[in-house]
């Protein structure tokens, strides 16, 4: 899931955000969760999944003080994957889902589970496990084999997703 953030994505807009997989922002944007500024704080995942996206020393700032951030900030904290004009947002957005689709679904799928299961902390020796079914299956697909015929025949692949 790729989000766009172009202005405001305070309060439940940056939890919204936090859900993404890749976050790409223009420079107007402002990124926080203002909660405890009224009483409340980031209740739908913003405070423990702020962390991993900007580092504890950020988060923490940004969740005692409700100041928001801007995006070149954001791009500086490793929350981003792109920091653009606002004007350049969307087709930014739009290139970066093209080039992931560009590859084969079921590799995209595996990779992106080991990624966000060791973003979450799970240790190794669990990870090696994760992926002994996921190796199996990617690399018994099709799309495995399509792949290294598309190479030698210098073309472009045709996924199918099995």
């Amino acid at each position: 899931l790729i989000g766009a953030i172009n202005g405001f994505a305070l309060a439940g807009g940056c939890e919204v955000a936090l859900t993404c997989d890749l976050l790409v922002a223009s420079k107007a944007a402002k990124i926080g969760i203002r909660e405890v500024k009224v009483g409340l704080f980031a209740a739908a995942g913003g405070v423990f999944r702020l962390p991993a996206r900007v580092g504890y020393a950020k988060a923490m700032e940004m969740a005692l003080t409700g100041e928001p951030i801007t995006g070149e900030e954001a791009m500086n904290a490793g929350m981003l994957t792109a920091l653009t004009e606002p004007e350049d947002l969307l087709e930014t957005a739009i290139a970066l889902a093209e080039r992931i689709a560009e590859n084969a679904p079921l590799a995209v799928a595996a990779s992106k589970a080991l990624v966000r299961a060791a973003a979450s902390g799970i240790e190794e020796d669990k990870l090696w496990e994760m992926q002994v079914p996921l190796q199996k299956k990617v690399f018994s697909s099709n799309d495995a084999k399509e792949g290294p015929a598309a190479f030698a025949e210098k073309r472009a692949p045709n996924w199918t997703g099995t």
